[in-house]
């Protein structure tokens, strides 16, 4: 189960750019952004084109994607906001 998990895009024009998991069915993950790429509107992408990002997830949000609550757009941007952050404080290390 990689539902609420962040990823970032290996493949095609948003290559690089950071998402999370909402949905994920056979080959397919379904991908929002908070911004261009809403939860009501994810991006459908595959498996293949994405590198899953193990080292941070936010619990509570992953918990309520499993359980299919609806989450808001400023939820995942504030996820994907404190990744970056979080990242970059740990690269100057």
């Amino acid at each position: 189960m990689i539902t609420g998990y962040l990823a970032s895009s290996k493949a095609g024009h948003d290559k690089g750019k950071i998402f999370i998991i909402t949905e994920e069915e056979n080959e397919y993950v379904w991908l929002a952004d908070g911004k261009t790429k809403t939860q009501t509107h994810p991006k459908k992408k595959k498996k293949k084109h994405i590198q899953i990002i193990k080292v941070y997830q936010d619990e509570e949000i992953r918990k309520r994607l499993l359980q299919k609550e609806t989450i808001k757009d400023e939820e995942i941007r504030k996820v994907i906001k404190t990744y970056k952050k979080e990242s970059i404080i740990q690269e100057e290390y």
